[in-house]
């Protein structure tokens, strides 16, 4: 039986080699399930989930306060260091059948460097790997994280301006999406009040699917 306390949502993180895709999953977990640090080559090889513990005080629904679990699953980087690209699409596409094939996907949060300018080919890269993955209602289940953006913020660039002064790439997939973004600052340094914001975040864009989910079958040969 479900608990009607709780409520779980099952979320993916994509997008290119150091992008900040593990440090972004440790963070919505609040823990260090990933493993993230800097090198010159790929450091996820294969697909991990990870789970959070009970997190009260994020969502309410009917009056009632529910306490929320998060599941995140890990990918390697696309492209990657070592792997092929067609390695990468099989290794995520099994591993999004096999843990969230039954419960569903609620979304796929797409990970950019705020830091970085956002190439046109390295953007059409990512929405076509998401399109292979996700299929026609990819735009509905996706959300853009800007990692990193405590260094836009040092070289003088809030939200705001950052936004105002960002490529017509990165303008383009944002308006794709419906405009669903968040930004993240250096993930070591997320406080509970901080990750709360941006799991209501999350929250939002799921409830603006009216939390629909895709459901993801795996081909067995």
């Amino acid at each position: 039986m479900a608990d009607t306390s709780e409520m779980a949502i099952n979320l993916i993180v994509l997008g290119r080699t150091q992008a900040g895709k593990s440090a972004a999953g440790n963070s919505l977990l609040g823990s260090s399930d990933f493993e993230s640090r800097r090198s010159p080559s790929s450091v996820t090889t294969h697909c991990t989930l990870g789970r959070s513990c009970r997190i009260s005080g994020v969502i309410r629904r009917n009056g009632c306060e529910l306490a929320l679990r998060v599941r995140v699953l890990d990918t390697p980087g696309y492209p990657h260091s070592a792997l092929s690209k067609q390695q990468v699409r099989d290794t995520v596409r099994a591993a999004l059948a096999h843990h969230f094939g039954e419960e569903g996907l609620h979304l796929a949060l797409l990970v950019l460097r705020a830091d970085l300018p956002l190439c046109p080919d390295e953007s059409d890269d990512a929405v076509q790997f998401i399109q292979e993955l996700l299929g026609p209602t990819w735009k509905d289940l996706t959300a853009v994280v800007l990692t990193h953006a405590d260094k836009a913020e040092e070289a003088g660039c809030n939200e705001e301006a950052y936004l105002h002064s960002a490529s017509s790439t990165l303008l383009s997939l944002l308006s794709s999406v419906q405009h669903k973004y968040i930004f993240l600052d250096n993930p070591k340094s997320m406080m509970k009040e901080e990750r709360t914001i941006v799991l209501r975040k999350l929250l939002n864009f799921i409830r603006q699917n009216n939390y629909q989910v895709l459901l993801l079958k795996h081909n067995k040969e």
